[in-house]
């Protein structure tokens, strides 16, 4: 009887307590959305285009490494628009274990980001093309790898006028297939440190003409980063096409 008695007034409660609640985790939500979709500023000083890069993860997202960058029409490099910071400065979260546990350090890893290393040209002290912390890129032109969804806003240096082309080179470390094994080259440590080759993504934009622009997968890295060849065939690649969900650009 009693708890017949008290029913309408546990309901009134839990009622309340819903619609209290509701709001609350409605805002945690967006907030937590908000938090997922980072927002990155790359040459802010440069006195030319603003570039809006837009990233959405694939389902084998695991905190690649990147590399976006501006070449002409036929093919030659004009800037980099951003690479990850590891990448820029030769200095990664696990780069030394002389200690007994992993620490930053300076390594150099070939098999990264080859293809934007190679067309970047610019050797480094030990004769490769792999910035290093004795002669990084411009920090106005790096930041910390992204977690998830971004959005890059990149300046270039100058004006850019008519059509140019805008390249994306994509790697992710231990991700082996049938193809790409951790034997395939069991003498090559760079190889090793990679798995399946750098995705690279390109798309042709026209200056003039400010719009929403899609790249698309057009190749892959070597697999050790021993040259700057495009390797065309993408048959032998699986999750290593699926760290990208989309990259769409759009020129203001």
């Amino acid at each position: 009887m009693k708890t017949r008695r008290y029913a309408p007034i546990i309901a009134l409660i839990i009622c309340f307590a819903a619609v209290s609640i509701a709001p609350a985790y409605s805002q945690k939500t967006k907030r937590d959305h908000r938090i997922l979709v980072d927002t990155l500023i790359t040459n802010s000083r440069g006195e030319g285009n603003l570039i809006e890069i837009s990233f959405i993860p694939g389902a084998e997202h695991n905190h690649p490494l990147f590399a976006f960058w501006i070449e002409d029409t036929e093919g030659n490099y004009i800037q980099t628009l951003y690479v990850s910071e590891s990448i820029a400065t030769g200095v990664f979260k696990f780069g030394d274990k002389s200690s007994g546990r992993w620490q930053p350090g300076e390594i150099e890893r070939p098999a990264s980001l080859p293809y934007w290393a190679h067309k970047r040209n610019i050797p480094n002290q030990k004769g490769t093309y792999m910035p290093t912390a004795a002669q990084p890129v411009a920090d106005a032109y790096s930041g910390a790898t992204h977690k998830a969804a971004f959005v890059l806003l990149a300046y270039s240096d100058k004006v850019l006028n008519g059509k140019f082309r805008l390249l994306a080179e994509i790697n992710q470390s231990w991700d082996w297939n049938t193809h790409w094994t951790n034997n395939k080259f069991p003498d090559d440590k760079d190889y090793f440190s990679s798995a399946q080759p750098a995705v690279v993504y390109e798309v042709l934009i026209d200056a003039d003409k400010p719009g929403t622009y899609e790249l698309k997968a057009i190749g892959r890295s070597h697999h050790s980063g021993r040259s700057g060849e495009l390797f065309t065939d993408l048959n032998t690649l699986t999750t290593a096409l699926e760290i990208a969900k989309t990259i769409v650009v759009k020129l203001k």
